[in-house]
């Protein structure tokens, strides 16, 4: 059964008497520890920008950009999302774009928690199953291959600490030298398929053979101190994931 750990829960629908009665159901079904309302997609977007979500609860039909819109424009570590709508039709898009569950309106408190607990099933579990074994890794070249602007650097991948994106560009980062990458950090996230190597946030990957410490924030997130004395943000999710993988609580 799944762990019912907090979350927090943004509600999105045009309609202000939906948000309160989603809002109200939350309360009922327990486990929430935030509930953010928004009445468009893109005050979705704005409030990703500087809010902590786990779940995103989306109407499809809305003013402006519609739900199924306004996932594909969230950032890269976007929240789990759950579709909540009075239109049966849009259910296959909505799982192609990645919803965890779609609900018909009017939906009820049980039905809403099954959604929440599927949810969280991921949050846990990075999006597989949390006992799932690790499928198999393909043998990898001795070298990573950081393509740049001058050429490609080769790098042992036991060198790389840490990658970053500070919206324009991917950095490297090793003790000796910062590269500038023309990878995104997904490609990185690709070559780097090892069990050092996890994403930690939407701008970040870490070596964990090169973490000294994780400094706790009152977000529910971390600060990954490097060995090189550079620090990383880890994500309240990533958090989560990554305490679980620790054997932390």
């Amino acid at each position: 059964m799944t762990e019912r750990f907090p979350i927090r829960v943004l509600i999105c629908d045009d309609e202000l008497m939906a948000r309160k009665r989603i809002a109200r159901l939350l309360g009922e079904v327990g486990s929430v520890e935030a509930v953010l309302e928004c009445e468009s997609g893109e005050q979705v977007l704005e409030r990703l920008r500087t809010d902590d979500v786990d779940v995103a609860i989306l109407d499809v039909q809305m003013p402006g950009l519609s739900g199924i819109e306004t996932v594909l424009a969230m950032p890269e570590e976007r929240p789990y999302v759950v579709f909540l709508t009075a239109h049966p039709e849009h259910a296959v898009s909505a799982f192609d774009v990645g919803a965890v569950d779609y609900l018909l309106k009017p939906v009820d408190a049980p039905r809403l928690e099954k959604a929440l607990d599927r949810a969280r099933a991921s949050i846990d579990g990075g999006g597989r199953s949390p006992d799932a074994p690790r499928p198999a890794e393909a043998a990898r070249p001795s070298k990573l291959a950081i393509p740049s602007r001058g050429g490609v650097e080769l790098v042992a991948p036991g060198d790389v600490t840490h990658a970053t994106f500070d919206g324009s560009l991917v950095t490297v980062h090793t003790a000796s030298r910062e590269l500038l990458s023309d990878d995104t950090l997904g490609d990185l996230e690709q070559k780097l398929s090892s069990e050092s190597f996890v994403r930690v946030h939407r701008r970040a990957i870490i070596n964990l053979d090169h973490v000294e410490r994780l400094e706790s924030l009152d977000t529910g997130g971390y600060l990954a101190c490097m060995s090189t004395g550079k620090k990383v943000d880890v994500s309240r999710q990533s958090a989560r994931r990554l305490r679980r993988r620790l054997g932390l609580r």
